[in-house]
């Protein structure tokens, strides 16, 4: 595969001058999903023409063309590439015709290449019979080129194309190996199910991208089971990305209508659908400003797909989380193999992102409670084209069997991979069908290892409590304090005979101490009654706060009830794990060291965390100082030995 799409790189390469290198993908690929469609065609070619005919309704056309020849698209014309190539001087107008007869359904691929303005660029150029020749010879009928082939195909020009424009490749698609670890563990509890005579399933992804996803899950399920039927549904963004993918699902005979253009978390264009499995590599860390107004609104009328909370905006992962959630199969209490599953690939933000009661907190704290979550693995870094950073795969299941229920198994897989004789990107490491069987066989086992743990929501699950500790001040009324109670804007509202009596009380007040504030604030009240002036309750709050100073043996200071008063500045916040319990907590790290202090239940708030990196922590002593030590002064007298050759 990769020499068919060196092929054709080659191909594109001879455009350099007309095009960019940035530009040849658009200019070669509409050519190559053209050839595959003819290639596809070519078996039943005359008898699709003369269907179509014979039959001018195009509803009619396409059911009768899915039962005889299982095909889901046809052209109205009898021109093919090689057949064009008859005619070089009218060749621009008659590749245009050509591709303007096909069906509707699959003629917006070429809409979102520009094809048209493609064509007459290499018309203008004398390039377009150049490239139509060279393609018209490439052999890609399904039976030379499988499916999954032809995906790898695309996989390999894309990646060349972004490359050569400095894009990110990972935006397009995601590697094939990656996806074959999400969808065997998707597939994994239902081996048995997929096996079975006549089985019908149903994927869909809403980020589908080219459609490896897609491809891959399909390519799966009928190698465990030719006879399975399996359809295919998907949505994307990105116009290139749309037409490669819906060109894929031609090539599988699948229903092109299925495969969607638009913003997912704006427009869901299979919103009154539900699917067996769902699978998804969204956009790490990308913000959701576009969806804005439609998602808020869609949080605040509530029963629909974001319900459990709003991330920030900056990020949209979890958006899809709960997206794909709502896409996944009802399940059926009591009926077997009812409800569905879902795959999706997120950076590490989602773990761990947003403190106790946030928009994040709230999302994972609804999918932990709703027993939605099945596993999280762990994946290598350096897997994906655009991105080294930590990646790991959510598994989420709505009907989980009965041992796995209550429960979320988390798989530590960043040792299982492979290095790549060469970098494509940041991709350096791959998995290996031998470490994707040991991933896999870790799930299944569900059991404890190094490498595996089995938890229950309650270990993800903590309490923010806030700690306060009592207010307790010391008045002294020295010249700097004087100054400052003056300056307070409450004393500075009063009028001049009013300031000069503060100042004057403030005065009279100098040379004592006071460790109770109520008496404090008492002396100041017969201070200025005495300096001939009565002023309201918060000019002396005003007064005492200015003045006052933290003293650890001063006395409590109570409010009207006789409650203690908090210390702002000395108020903290404990996370408290739902297995230890607040009181206990409390009792234990707080009391012995804070004997005065106390919890504000009413300020008490739910976070969830899911701490990957720490429950799989492995400590590695320091080496000890004895082998440091050695290795210093050995590299001391290699130095001393250079500066000693220097000098002579």
């Amino acid at each position: 595969m990769s020499a068919l799409g060196g092929f054709i790189w080659n191909i594109a390469d001879q455009l350099r001058g007309v095009y960019k290198p940035a530009q040849y993908g658009t200019a070669t690929l509409p050519f190559l999903i053209l050839r595959r469609m003819e290639c596809v065609l070519a078996d039943n070619r005359d008898a699709i023409n003369d269907l179509a005919a014979s039959t001018p309704n195009d509803d009619v056309l396409a059911a009768k063309l899915r039962k005889q020849y299982r095909v889901h698209f046809w052209n109205r014309t009898d021109y093919t590439l090689k057949s064009l190539l008859g005619d070089p001087e009218n060749l621009a107008e008659n590749l245009l015709d050509y591709v303007a007869g096909f069906s509707a359904n699959v003629a917006d691929i070429f809409e979102r290449f520009g094809f048209d303005k493609t064509v007459h660029k290499l018309d203008e150029k004398d390039r377009l019979y150049l490239v139509a020749e060279q393609f018209s010879d490439i052999d890609l009928h399904p039976d030379t080129v499988s499916n999954a082939d032809m995906g790898e195909v695309f996989e390999h020009l894309i990646f060349k194309f972004s490359t050569a424009s400095n894009e990110t490749a990972g935006e397009h698609f995601t590697p094939r190996d990656a996806i074959r670890l999400i969808v065997d563990l998707v597939l994994a509890p239902d081996d048995d199910l997929l096996a079975t005579p006549g089985v019908v399933r149903s994927i869909y992804d809403p980020t589908a991208g080219t459609g490896g996803m897609l491809s891959v899950a399909e390519e799966a399920i009928m190698g465990m089971n030719p006879k399975a039927k399996v359809t295919l549904a998907g949505q994307e963004l990105n116009d290139e990305s749309y037409a490669i993918c819906k060109s894929d699902m031609i090539g599988k005979g699948q229903a092109v209508d299925s495969i969607r253009l638009g913003d997912t978390l704006r427009d869901d264009r299979h919103a009154e659908s539900r699917f067996d499995y769902c699978l998804s590599n969204p956009p790490y860390g990308g913000d959701w400003k576009a969806a804005e107004d439609v998602v808020r609104k869609e949080n605040a009328r509530g029963h629909g797909r974001f319900d459990a909370g709003l991330p920030r905006i900056s990020d949209g992962q979890m958006l899809f989380l709960q997206h794909l959630v709502s896409k996944m199969r009802p399940a059926t209490a009591g009926v077997e193999n009812s409800g569905g599953r879902a795959g999706i690939v997120l950076n590490g933000s989602p773990l761990f992102t947003g403190g106790a009661s946030s928009g994040e907190s709230e999302i994972r704290r609804w999918l932990i409670e709703s027993d939605l979550v099945d596993c999280i693995v762990a994946l290598p870094t350096n897997m994906f084209y655009n991105t080294g950073i930590s990646t790991y795969v959510w598994i989420l299941d709505n009907h989980k069997s009965a041992e796995r229920r209550g429960k979320i198994q988390l798989i530590d897989a960043t040792d299982h991979w492979k290095k790549l004789r060469r970098n494509l990107g940041s991709k350096n490491r791959e998995i290996t069908k031998t470490h994707r069987k040991a991933i896999v066989k870790l799930y299944d086992d569900f059991a404890e290892t190094e490498e595996s743990k089995i938890l229950e929501p309650a270990d993800f699950g903590y309490w923010e409590v806030t700690v306060e500790q009592p207010l307790r001040l010391r008045f002294e009324v020295t010249a700097e304090a004087r100054e400052a109670a003056l300056a307070t804007k409450l004393v500075q509202k009063l009028d001049d005979t009013d300031q000069h009596a503060v100042g004057a009380a403030l005065t009279a007040l100098a040379g004592n101490t006071w460790l109770n504030r109520d008496e404090f604030a008492k002396a100041l009240r017969l201070a200025l009654k005495g300096a001939g002036t009565i002023v309201a309750t918060p000019v002396i709050k005003a007064i005492w706060q200015a003045i006052g100073e933290r003293d650890e043996s001063a006395d409590i200071c109570n409010d009207g009830k006789g409650n203690a008063e908090p210390d702002t500045a000395l108020r903290d916040t404990e996370l408290v794990p739902f297995r230890d319990g607040i009181k206990a907590y409390f009792d234990r790290e707080v009391k012995p060291h804070v004997p005065d202090a106390w919890i504000d239940e009413s300020k008490t708030k739910v976070g969830y965390e899911i701490p990957f990196t720490r429950l799989f922590y492995k400590y590695v002593p320091p080496r000890p100082l004895e082998e440091i030590d050695a290795e210093l002064d050995e590299l001391a007298a290699e130095i001393i030995d250079l500066l000693r050759k220097v000098e002579a």
